[in-house]
């Protein structure tokens, strides 16, 4: 494994840290400047943590699984095109790009086979690389996986539209800066808790979203675009490794097809984390790591 690429870009420089780990950035052909949060410290096989997407994602969503696995083997976290340290350049961002730049870092920087760990909507992203570089993945766990939705999503045209009328300056700017006002922060984040919601997710994505080129990637998000239409066929059913599902509560998303799926495909499970409501790894991070780590007992 070789995680020091290239040195951390100097933009974003009143973005902190999202983890207390050595940062390192690498260069995807396709995605641009990635950057990444590595411990490499500990044996074993590498884990790679992939974030969700929305207006205010970054690796710091990973970071309690980081923490509890990075004394035990070598531990990455991504900040995904567009997020967090990243490249946030004015471009186009599609589900592809998002695997893409995934399949590189495994490629490049990790080199051997991973267990990956991706959260929301970045599980369908984590397949969609999965699928592309099926060799490079050994597992994967999906937290609040989205895909599963009985509800239709905007796609083609319809979503193509709507990112056009979002790409108009004046509606884009005001409708980003409403949803990353700190209020506006508490609210969402109160909806995905049960319990209180930790102050420094508050603090990180407010900084997150004021950073230059912060509205590019969202925007993509917001109009449709980055979901995969039937993503329980088109890509999770397609996988052949093993695969844990975490999940209980969610505001935003359901689970109405995943009981079906599951007596479908046997090299899939599930087990509820119980009460969560869409961040198990931060609500309840005990009981989701061991929850994991029976998962990976079972597959030795």
């Amino acid at each position: 494994m070789d995680s020091a690429i290239t040195h951390p870009s100097a933009t974003s420089r009143s973005l902190p840290a999202a983890i207390d780990a050595p940062r390192h950035d690498f260069i995807s052909e396709q995605a641009g400047r990635i950057h990444y949060y590595a411990d490499d410290s500990a044996s074993g096989r590498p884990l790679v943590l992939i974030h969700s997407i929305n207006a205010a994602p970054s690796a710091f969503e990973m970071k309690p699984l980081f923490e509890r696995y990075r004394s035990q083997r070598p531990v990455f976290a991504l900040d995904l095109p567009g997020f967090g340290h990243s490249d946030r350049s004015n471009r186009r961002y599609s589900p592809k790009l998002f695997a893409t730049a995934i399949t590189d870092f495994l490629e490049q920087v990790v080199k051997v086979p991973a267990d990956l760990v991706a959260f929301s909507l970045g599980c369908e992203f984590a397949a969609r690389a999965t699928l592309m570089k099926p060799e490079l993945v050994t597992t994967l766990t999906l937290l609040s996986p989205t895909g599963f939705n009985v509800r239709g999503l905007p796609s083609g045209k319809a979503a193509e539209r709507a990112h056009k009328v979002l790409s108009v300056p004046v509606i884009n700017d005001g409708l980003f800066a409403l949803l990353t006002t700190r209020p506006s922060i508490k609210y969402f984040y109160r909806q995905a808790f049960v319990g209180a919601t930790p102050p420094e997710l508050i603090d990180y994505a407010h900084a997150t979203t004021h950073q230059p080129g912060a509205k590019y990637a969202p925007l993509y998000f917001l109009s449709g675009q980055l979901f995969t239409q039937q993503a329980g066929e088109t890509l999770y059913g397609r996988l052949t490794q093993p695969v844990l599902v975490i999940y209980d509560q969610d505001p935003n998303i359901n689970f109405h097809e995943l009981p079906d799926f599951l007596s479908r495909h046997p090299n899939w499970r599930a087990e509820r984390v119980a009460p969560t409501r869409g961040l198990p790894q931060w609500e309840k991070p005990e009981a989701t790591a061991e929850t994991i780590d029976r998962f990976w007992a079972t597959l030795q």
